[in-house]
Formats: structure tokens, sequence, C-alpha cells
């Protein structure tokens, strides 16, 4: 089983940069795929990016492709979502999810993942 602990969220103005992090537990992280989720206000959860275990695999969002960025340090059990040129539909909680899963093509809809983490909030002003 894996606990996952999102941080670095934040108010921020459109324009500018964020890096989110998942912390995860327990010593098989590095067999896991991570995908990264938001949901507005008012929206269903919806898919950002995704990682394969080894990162060889990266899978992102027609929304935030060229902007975003999703890295994994499997040492340090945590997966990086670098999100520069932010706009205000941006603004979301953000989630990350975590599936045990070994190949280099992850899945990419919630219903697809076992773990996920409480949210962080990410709000861009305009």
């Amino acid at each position: 089983q894996v606990q996952l602990v999102e941080s670095g969220g934040g108010l921020v103005q459109a324009g500018g940069s964020l890096r989110l992090s998942c912390a995860a537990s327990g010593r098989t992280f590095s067999l896991y795929a991570v995908g990264w989720f938001r949901q507005a206000p008012g929206k269903e959860r919806e898919f950002v990016a995704a990682i394969s275990c080894r990162g060889g695999g990266t899978y992102y969002a027609d929304s935030v492709k060229g902007r975003f960025t999703i890295s994994r340090d499997n040492a340090k059990n945590t997966v990086y979502l670098q999100m520069n040129s932010l706009k205000p539909e941006d603004t979301a909680v953000y989630y990350c999810a975590a599936k045990l899963w070994s190949q280099t093509l992850v899945p990419l809809t919630t219903n697809e993942y076992d773990y996920w983490g409480q949210g962080t909030q990410v709000t861009v002003s305009s």
C-alpha cells in the first residue's frame, strides 16, 4: 500500500510557476505509475499528467502540454509537477494518484488509480 502527500500549491499570478510534489510512503514506490489530476469547482476531476514507474514514459493533457513537466525521483519516493506559464484556468485542487503498474504506457483516467493524496490547492490570479 502507498500513502501520498501533495505539497507546493499556492497562489500565483498568471504567467508564474509552481512546482508540486507528491511524496509517497513505502519501499516499492518505484513499481508504481503516478498521475496528477485536478478538479476545479463544479467540474469533474480531470487528467493532467502521468509518469511510468521508472520515468521512461510521460503523458500530458493537451491543455498543459508544453507548460507542465512531470518527473520523479524514486530514491526520494517523490513525483514532481513543474507548472510554468500558469493560467487562471489552471486553478484547481491538484491530486496525485498511484497505481502498481510496470508498463511504460500508463493509465490516464481517474478510475484506474488505486491510491490518492488529499490534494493541494493551486490558484492562479489574472
